[in-house]
């Protein structure tokens, strides 16, 4: 009787080891391994999270609400900082000449800028991405229309188009303009003074991008030239957009400023770091400094910070660097 022989089990496929998560693959980055040298990149980074937080927190950790006419006390005006002779508690950096809070006015004021900051990044980078997009894709007479915009605004300095956007749109809607719309205006001026730059770099990298095989490939299979933008081509030119956008920050925060200081950005009944120095401006001379030195000091080192981070993400994107 024939015997059959014994059947060897059959070797189970290994498992193929799961994908690193977006977290890991960026701790075991060369941009991270830059981040951990840089002490002062680490530092910047660590004073603009600071100085985000106590933007977002400002409502909760504010002695008071310096805006609430309920809390203010014309008593309490003019009080200097705490360690000062005649300073008092809870005032630690002194008050205003209506009794606001200093302190509480400098973490406002700072929520304020930053919001009008962000928002005008937002403007300025979805306007001049998409605008390079187009101009470096499509080429032609689009690409010289677009690119002779850009030159023509690239000869007035961006605080200068920021006032005349300002300033017609204000003539055009006269009395009628209520404080959001005047928000709303001053985050589309420092949008439209900013997109150049995008612009010209992203218009840049596509034209070096959209000649390459990917794309090819893309049109070939039918893709749409709005797919192959969004999809394709962005990704790869977003290194350069983060450079600007991070320096664009920084310049959004002063532009706000230097609008609100020289009366022409937000009333006085909205607390940004530029309409807290413009009013401080007025009692410098009165002996009353810490008005406006608080308010400016926290202007200078929230810029310094976001600079300082956006030079270390310009360097540590620089392949020639490497």
């Amino acid at each position: 009787m024939a015997t059959t022989a014994p059947t060897t089990p059959a070797t189970l496929p290994e498992a193929a080891p799961r994908p690193a998560s977006r977290l890991a693959r960026f701790l075991d980055s060369d941009l991270y391994a830059s981040f951990r040298r840089s002490k002062l990149a680490m530092a910047a980074f660590v004073a603009t999270v600071l100085f985000f937080a106590v933007a977002v927190l400002a409502p909760w950790i504010s002695p008071q609400n310096p805006y609430d006419p309920a809390q203010l006390e014309l008593m309490n005006a003019s009080l200097p900082p705490i360690w000062a002779a005649d300073g008092q508690a809870p005032f630690w950096l002194g008050t205003d000449d209506q009794g606001r809070d200093v302190l509480s006015a400098v973490f406002y004021g700072m929520r304020l800028s930053l919001f009008i900051g962000v928002l005008g990044v937002v403007v300025s980078g979805t306007l001049g991405i998409g605008l390079g997009l187009i101009a470096g894709y499509v080429g032609g007479f689009v690409d010289t229309i677009i690119m002779r915009v850009a030159d023509v605004q690239l000869t007035f300095p961006a605080i200068l188009i920021a006032l005349v956007v300002d300033g017609v749109a204000k003539a055009v809607a006269g009395a009628h303009m209520d404080v959001d719309a005047q928000l709303a205006l001053i985050i589309v001026a420092i949008g439209l003074s900013f997109w150049v730059q995008y612009a010209r770099t992203v218009r840049g990298s596509v034209m070096v991008e959209k000649n390459k095989d990917y794309v090819q490939a893309g049109r070939l299979i039918g893709l749409s030239a709005p797919v192959i933008l969004t999809r394709h081509i962005l990704p790869n030119v977003t290194g350069p957009v983060f450079v600007i956008a991070t320096i664009n920050l920084a310049l959004a925060i002063i532009t706000e400023a230097t609008l609100s200081f020289l009366g022409t950005g937000l009333p006085e009944t909205m607390p940004s770091l530029g309409t807290l120095i413009r009013t401080g401006n007025r009692f410098l001379f009165s002996g009353e400094w810490w008005i406006v030195a608080f308010p400016g000091l926290a202007l200078a080192g929230l810029v310094l910070a976001i600079n300082l981070l956006g030079d270390w993400l310009r360097d540590a994107l620089n392949p020639k660097l490497q």
